[in-house]
């Protein structure tokens, strides 16, 4: 037993001059992100200069080129592009929707911004009358007789008792992506759905829809919260209330785009691949500050820092920008396929795609072991407001590597304001603290050397 305990004290010690070496290095990084950081200055540029970035689009091409440029000139080890090809949709002319027979009111302008992948109406546009429903389970139990010629409107709004607002969003959010189809197998010839937001406002979330294989394809918009309330007190007093959609987005032929790879080579296992990555597409609406410049700039700042402290990597430390996440994720797929197909190793792949807010932890899908193995590393992150290292977690481009053994994780920003910004013309720049991004690019890079020292 004697030998036992003084083993145990021997390895203990060792743990903790392991545990001051680390939190030694980590204070390094973050204080080079905080006090010599490059991220901000990346991110002005992308959105200033480039700006939204819809897949298929001239500035996503742009965009591209300025991502390989910028990583050349950091002097990572290889930089080099991944042929994708990516869906190439178009909003047109400016939506138009308003109500047009209000007994009371007159006619009222809404605010609406197609969705994603939407077809249009064209110039002749839909006049119909509106019909309410709160999800896609009331639409069902209203059934075709309800439905059918009308412009179904999906009222359902985020949970705002949650206080993680990602399960909020992902409680409503089906209605968005789903309702158009649902709408349609009933025979409706439209759908507006209330935008995805935490805040009551004039700003219409955008995000993609699916649309389902023999279903008609039907129009959508979202309108913005404040309008979908008006709608919504306009229809309890008239049920015969009709509205005027006019649209005139468009679905052209896939284009060829570009995966944006960055590496640092692994001196020790430069086989074993350590991922961190953003999607370099956005929507056309604003200008992607948030979503997901942030994840973008922070990615490739998690290897400047790297090569700015001088730390040369057991393992090899890529950044990715993803192309085409928003409405389509080809980036993300053809990514993990041909990371399968030449048969790489990624140990551990860390997204950032919830916004350049403060970094609250870092949520994980995987291994149990090695899961355990980051969480008791939590201590040397908490100095830094850094704690939540929680399950499940991962993100939208690097789930498909899922299936090939990887770690997943996903940096787990401050959420609270996310949803006030995400997928509108309200996603700038100036929305963007410049403390709280490096904050977080500091973070994935102390975790990234974690991962690297360690392995797992």
């Amino acid at each position: 037993m004697k030998y036992i305990f003084t083993a145990f004290l021997f390895l203990s010690t060792i743990q903790i001059s392991y545990s001051q070496t680390d939190e030694e290095m980590v204070k390094k990084i973050f204080d080079k992100a905080l006090a010599g950081g490059e991220s901000y200055e990346m991110l002005d540029y992308l959105t200033n200069q480039i700006g939204a970035r819809l897949s298929g689009s001239p500035q996503a091409a742009a965009a591209v080129e300025w991502s390989r440029q910028v990583m050349i000139d950091y002097g990572f080890d290889n930089v080099y592009l991944q042929e994708v090809m990516v869906p190439h949709w178009v909003r047109g002319k400016r939506e138009q929707t308003r109500i047009v027979n209000s007994s009371k009111y007159g006619s009222i302008e809404l605010n609406v911004r197609a969705l994603g992948n939407s077809v249009g109406t064209g110039s002749s546009g839909v006049l119909a009358e509106v019909v309410v429903v709160n999800g896609l389970k009331e639409l069902e139990k209203l059934g075709k007789k309800e439905v059918e010629g009308k412009i179904v409107f999906f009222n359902r709004p985020m949970d705002q008792t949650k206080v993680t607002t990602f399960s909020a969003y992902g409680g409503a959010v089906d209605q968005r992506v789903f309702g158009p189809s649902e709408a349609a197998k009933y025979g409706a010839v439209a759908a507006v759905v209330r935008s995805v937001a935490t805040v009551t406002d004039d700003f219409p979330h955008t995000g993609t829809l699916i649309y389902v294989e023999d279903q008609p394809k039907i129009p959508a918009v979202a309108i913005s919260t404040k309008d979908a309330d008006v709608l919504e007190a306009r229809h309890k007093e008239d049920k015969a209330l009709k509205v005027y959609l006019e649209t005139h987005c468009e679905m052209l032929p896939d284009v060829l785009s570009y995966n944006v790879i960055g590496e640092i080579t692994g001196s020790e296992k430069p086989d074993e691949i350590i991922v961190v990555g953003g999607h370099l597409d956005s929507w056309d609406l604003g200008t992607g500050a948030h979503d997901d410049g942030a994840g973008c700039v922070q990615s490739i700042e998690v290897l400047r820092l790297f090569k700015e402290l001088g730390i040369k990597p057991k393992r090899t430390i890529r950044a990715v920008m993803f192309m085409n996440e928003e409405n389509g994720l080809r980036g993300g797929r053809k990514y993990a396929e041909i990371a399968k197909d030449e048969g790489k190793n990624h140990i551990a792949a860390l997204e950032s795609d919830s916004g350049g807010f403060s970094p609250r932890g870092f949520r994980m899908t995987g291994d149990e072991e090695d899961i355990v193995k980051v969480q008791s590393w939590q201590s040397i992150f908490e100095p830094y407001g850094i704690y939540d290292f929680a399950k499940p977690g991962g993100g939208a481009d690097i789930g498909p590597l899922k299936d090939q053994g990887t770690l997943l994780i996903g940096l787990m920003p401050d959420s609270q304001r996310y949803f006030a910004y995400h997928h509108t013309d309200n996603d700038t720049f100036d929305k963007v603290n410049k403390r709280e991004l490096e904050l977080g690019a500091g973070g994935m890079a102390a975790l990234v050397y974690m991962i690297d020292k360690y392995g797992l």
